[in-house]
């Protein structure tokens, strides 16, 4: 037993999830709806890394702004909100475009079913909640927007005390920086332990969720997954790639060095859970510290570009299934309003779904459609949380090749 479990924990990452995820599709098409029994290893899972994610999400912002000026803070944030900008657009565009082209749902009708409207924050609300009334609850909350705002006062106040005159001052900043990286080098601890688990659990989300929804779901709703993926496919190839390029990295390095990133956040389904696989998979693909503990938990509060591609697609969808028409104002608007509600909903479970109901809400569809699109919502969500940190790791490489005053690219990882 002893020398399995050694053989398992040597075997790659990748591996051991492809094969759990492969093992959970098989287990879930021979039992159906009896493998549901096995959800609670998959929940387990989530818990796990939702557990870790917080601690380490705030850790690491907080020990990236205290490596920061407050002037290099602001130019750094800027960029990545510009590449944010870009790259949301660039998605929503391309789920429209092929939604408008291929046309999704043509042939469905709506099933007799009801489904309540989920609450949505306003926009008031969204700015309220960056800063909280009490700290502790922000954490026990889950706040990630919070969380984020606490660490950045929290960094540069221990920034200034180290960067102070006053020799008192600066001894008790740096003593208070120490104390923080040695709790971040505790819970990676913790991490690689989960990390172990993680085949597991992943096997048993992925059982349980084909299990209950069958093939006929699957074929039903192909043309709006097959779609979906193609969107995907053109971000990263096109979009991406693009910025890579332009950055003076290798394409196929970078992807090569963030596989167990994006893997991760395909197989669980959420991009705070597997944040900090993202932070390690960015390092590695040469982004330095400060701008991966940075970025990459900014990228995963602001950044979704996987939301966005499937916003432009559900729109036609459901305009499709009630057989609307709309005027490219309407579509507009929709983006708009679209992108503006993603943010507020980042940290929000099925997020995805509480945007689309907003948006339908809005233009008086009913939210039946919701209903069809959640049949495979987690097939859908799988490849938009890939998305979403990839997209995140890719700003970071951007941002980080900018910062640097010299380019010295290695002719090793150049195509």
């Amino acid at each position: 037993m002893k020398h399995i479990w050694k053989k398992y924990l040597e075997t790659p990452f990748v591996i051991k999830m492809s094969v759990g995820f492969l093992l959970g599709i098989i287990v879930g098409f021979i039992f159906h709806s009896k493998a549901e029994v096995l959800r609670p290893f998959g929940t387990l899972l989530i818990h796990l890394l939702s557990l870790i994610a917080i601690p380490i999400i705030f850790l690491t912002v907080v020990l990236a702004v205290t490596q920061m000026s407050v002037t290099q803070l602001g130019r750094i944030g800027g960029k990545l909100l510009v590449y944010y900008a870009i790259t949301t657009a660039a998605a929503l565009f391309i789920g429209l475009g092929l939604a408008l082209w291929f046309n999704p749902g043509s042939h469905l009708t709506l099933p007799n079913v009801h489904v309540d409207k989920p609450t949505t924050p306003h926009f008031s609300e969204i700015l309220l909640q960056v800063v909280p009334e009490n700290m502790f609850q922000a954490f026990t909350a889950g706040d990630i927007m919070a969380i984020i705002f606490l660490a950045i006062i929290m960094g540069l106040a221990i920034s200034s005390m180290k960067f102070s005159a006053d020799a008192k001052m600066k001894d008790y900043g740096l003593l208070i920086e120490k104390a923080f990286t040695a709790f971040y080098e505790m819970f990676y601890k913790i991490l690689k332990g989960i990390l172990a688990y993680t085949p597991i659990g992943v096997f048993a989300i992925s059982a349980a969720t084909f299990g209950s929804q069958g093939l006929e779901t699957l074929k039903s709703l192909f043309t709006f997954i097959w779609v979906f993926y193609l969107g995907l496919i053109i971000l990263w190839v096109v979009v991406y790639s693009g910025f890579i390029k332009i950055s003076g990295n290798s394409v196929i390095y970078f992807f090569k060095q963030t596989k167990e990133a994006y893997t991760t956040a395909f197989f669980t389904s959420s991009s705070i859970a597997s944040l900090p696989i993202a932070i390690s998979s960015a390092k590695k693909a040469g982004v330095s510290d400060r701008t991966a503990n940075f970025a990459l938990p900014l990228g995963a509060v602001f950044n979704s570009d996987g939301g966005a591609l499937r916003m432009g697609l559900s729109i036609v969808f459901a305009a499709n299934v009630t057989n609307l028409q709309f005027s490219i104002s309407d579509y507009f608007i929709i983006i708009l309003v679209g992108t503006l509600l993603s943010i507020g909903t980042a940290g929000v479970p099925a997020a995805g779904l509480i945007t689309l109901s907003a948006v339908l809400t809005m233009f008086g569809l009913p939210l039946e459609v919701v209903a069809l699109i959640a049949g495979v919502d987690a097939i859908i969500g799988m490849g938009g949380t890939a998305s979403n940190v990839i997209g995140d790791i890719v700003g970071a490489v951007v941002v980080d090749r900018s910062e640097r005053e010299e380019i010295t690219p290695s002719p090793t990882h150049v195509i």
